[in-house]
């Protein structure tokens, strides 16, 4: 046993450095893919667009996996059996339940409007169909993004024992929409201040980093979290936005809005307050 230990000091060395340099390649990979497919999505200001500055993280880890002879074998598009499909019910759920909670109080207390002149039922089934239909059409987007932020990223800085990595993978997430809202294309169309809206969503989007993380860490597979990705840009950007105005609603609801964010500090505690487990893949 004394023998082995030097091999396997000299195996998680050899790890470690390996995932050191997979990150700076990702990052570097992102950086380039992402910035000629954000100013065409800025120009074009459509579903196309979205769709290439999306895939920008997912085709960076691939870069990433190739160029370093990483091979696939944790890229994780299994269900992972049980545990997996356990977690799909969060992942869809989840957006919704931030969003009755935060946009329920906001319409309640009056700091922003409810805008429909249809019935709660009507709204219901809108409701329904974005995270039925929403969901299954927004998988093609999501999967782009969770191959790289949840499916390398986070994986590579476990493995590079970089300190809190779920916080250091969220802000990464996070900076990456900043060229995006200061350019004034993404969330700053209802007014408000942008530097408050990019203060507020760095935030939002590094606290809720921690429960695509635990949904990903804890099935081993990307799936879930491409799940609640696409779950919570339809349910929160096709169905509770359209229906919310106001002249300050921009503070208060939306990505970057306070209750919104309040709502997520207490989901991600709730989903989180318990130890987690590490799997790469999921199990056999």
């Amino acid at each position: 046993m004394t023998s082995g230990q030097p091999v396997l000091a000299d195996e998680h060395a050899e790890r470690r450095r390996t995932a050191r340099r997979g990150v700076w390649v990702f990052l570097v990979g992102v950086v380039v893919l992402s910035a000629p497919a954000m100013l065409f999505a800025v120009a074009a200001r459509n579903d196309l667009g979205v769709l290439l500055l999306m895939w920008a993280p997912g085709l960076a880890a691939l870069i990433a996996r190739v160029v370093l002879r990483e091979g696939f074998d944790d890229i994780s598009l299994r269900i992972g059996g049980r545990r997996g499909w356990w977690a799909m019910p969060l992942a869809l759920g989840y957006p919704v339940a931030i969003a009755v909670a935060a946009y329920g109080v906001g319409w309640a207390t009056g700091l922003a409007e409810y805008t429909s002149s249809a019935g709660w039922v009507s709204f219901g089934g809108e409701l329904l169909a974005g995270v039925v239909l929403g969901t299954a059409i927004g998988l093609v987007f999501a999967l782009g993004e969770e191959l790289g932020w949840r499916g390398y990223l986070l994986t590579r800085l476990i493995d590079a024992e970089v300190p809190r990595p779920v916080l250091v993978s969220g802000s990464i997430w996070a900076a990456w929409h900043l060229p995006l809202i200061i350019g004034g294309s993404y969330l700053t169309g209802n007014g408000g201040s942008v530097a408050v809206i990019a203060v507020l969503f760095v935030a939002q989007v590094t606290v809720v980093s921690y429960v695509f993380a635990r949904v990903r860490l804890d099935t081993g597979s990307v799936w879930p979290a491409v799940v609640l990705h696409a779950s919570w840009n339809s349910v929160i950007q096709t169905v509770f936005d359209p229906h919310t105005a106001g002249p300050h609603a921009w503070l208060w609801l939306g990505e970057q809005g306070v209750l919104t964010l309040a709502a997520n500090v207490i989901g991600a505690v709730i989903v989180c307050r318990r130890p987690g487990r590490l799997l790469r893949k999921p199990s056999p």
